[in-house]
């Protein structure tokens, strides 16, 4: 499964709040820091916020920062959400798509499947464990 720019770019953004969560950020030092697009990041960001994953201050000192503890946020519930309008193949379409086998494909089933066991194993990672950069209370927790 190949992940939308969309979702890099909100992974990216979460994985560097995870690092400082109670620090604000603005979408032009994420931006910066990663080389990404400004304007792009502004859409993920506003999807997060709209989410409840991100709280979003606005006017002169505002930004972003995670609307809850990084512990609490699953790599899975990011994906499921900036990719929820992506299809995983044409049949996975909203509208049905065009693909000329449904209702016989034997295969749809198989991806779906497929989808959940990736889903699943992102569920099992927080943000908080792919802290960006490390968190070093994290890593002392793991050396002590």
């Amino acid at each position: 499964m190949r992940l939308t720019a969309f979702t890099d770019f909100g992974l990216r953004a979460l994985m560097r709040l995870a690092g400082e969560p109670g620090r604000l950020f603005t979408t032009d030092e994420i931006a910066r820091e990663f080389g990404i697009s400004r304007h792009h990041l502004t859409k993920v960001i506003r999807e997060l916020g709209a989410a409840g994953i991100v709280v979003t201050q606005r006017g002169s000192g505002g930004g972003f920062r995670l609307a809850r503890a990084p512990e609490g946020i699953s790599i899975g519930e990011i994906v499921r959400l900036l990719e929820n309008r992506q299809a995983l193949a044409e049949c996975f379409r909203a509208d049905g798509g065009a693909c000329v086998l449904t209702p016989d494909c034997r295969l749809k089933g198989r991806l779906a499947a497929a989808r959940e066991i990736f889903l699943a194993e992102l569920d099992r990672s927080t943000l908080a464990d792919c802290a960006y950069p490390a968190r070093t209370d994290k890593l002392e927790e793991l050396a002590g």
